[in-house]
């Protein structure tokens, strides 16, 4: 049975291919009752204009159960994409990111290894994470093309000209974040995929030329602006399915707030 819920959308990952939908994106994001929600699968760049919403966007969709994907992780729903409606503009970052600041501060923190024995409990594998310390963000290389089956497929497609298809760059890089939480023993590392990441990179190769330049660009960006000292990070956690490998697969970095002291009385 479906049901019509409220979402603010949080998390938009990098495009990847999909067999049964050309191309998926995970998205993610909390309901009106303060829950995290995993929109799976959603084929974005596809949607019509007045169905691609943003981070930090209200929208209202109609949502199947886990059954309907076969994905058995606690968040996940099936939505159903012709009912999705985008519900005003995104919340700003005015006012030191103040409207943001509410929403996810309510929403409970934890340590990775924390989010690991979640995941072993219920299957939860959505989180938010505040790390003690950000040590790195490093960069590897990864294979330049798709996966042969998915580029069969793809000029399969091409065959059929009513059919729309867009363009999908395969990034020839990750990226990861190196850091620490409270009860770390060690310092763990784990893959980005938010979907500002590739976009930036994409932005910085088209500007500069060089592959090599454009993902230490990325990296000085992240290093230097998003995960600077004076901003209060957090990562949005998930899992992959059906894998449990928890990744970052968002960064919500506001200004830091300093507490005023309270008044003597």
């Amino acid at each position: 049975m479906s049901k019509r819920e409220k979402v603010l959308i949080t998390v938009l990952t990098y495009p990847h291919p999909s067999k049964s939908h050309d191309e998926l994106v995970c998205t993610a994001g909390i309901n009106d009752a303060g829950q995290w929600v995993r929109l799976y699968p959603i084929d974005y760049r596809y949607r019509p204009k007045h169905q691609q919403f943003h981070k930090f966007q209200w929208i209202e969709v109609e949502l199947e159960g886990r059954s309907a994907n076969k994905d058995p992780r606690k968040e996940s729903r099936s939505p159903v994409l012709d009912s999705i409606k985008i519900l005003g503009e995104p919340i700003s970052t005015q006012d030191k990111w103040r409207e943001r600041r509410q929403i996810l501060d309510r929403m409970p923190h934890h340590t990775l290894r924390q989010l690991e024995a979640a995941y072993d409990k219920d299957k939860t594998s959505l989180g938010l994470l505040r790390p003690k310390i950000i040590h790195d963000m490093v960069i590897e290389p990864v294979d330049q093309e798709w996966k042969a089956s998915w580029k069969g497929l793809h000029d399969q497609l091409r065959l059929f000209p009513e059919m729309e298809l867009k363009t999908l760059e395969k990034l020839p890089w990750k990226w990861s974040f190196v850091f620490s939480c409270e009860d770390s023993v060690k310092q763990e590392k784990r893959m980005v995929e938010d979907w500002e990441v590739g976009a930036l990179y994409l932005k910085e190769k088209a500007r500069l030329g060089d592959e090599r330049k454009a993902a230490e660009s990325v990296r000085k960006h992240y290093l230097e602006t998003v995960l600077a000292a004076d901003r209060d990070v957090r990562f949005i956690m998930g899992t992959r399915f059906p894998y449990n490998t928890w990744l970052v697969i968002g960064v919500f970095w506001p200004p830091k707030v300093i507490q005023q002291e309270l008044p003597l009385e």
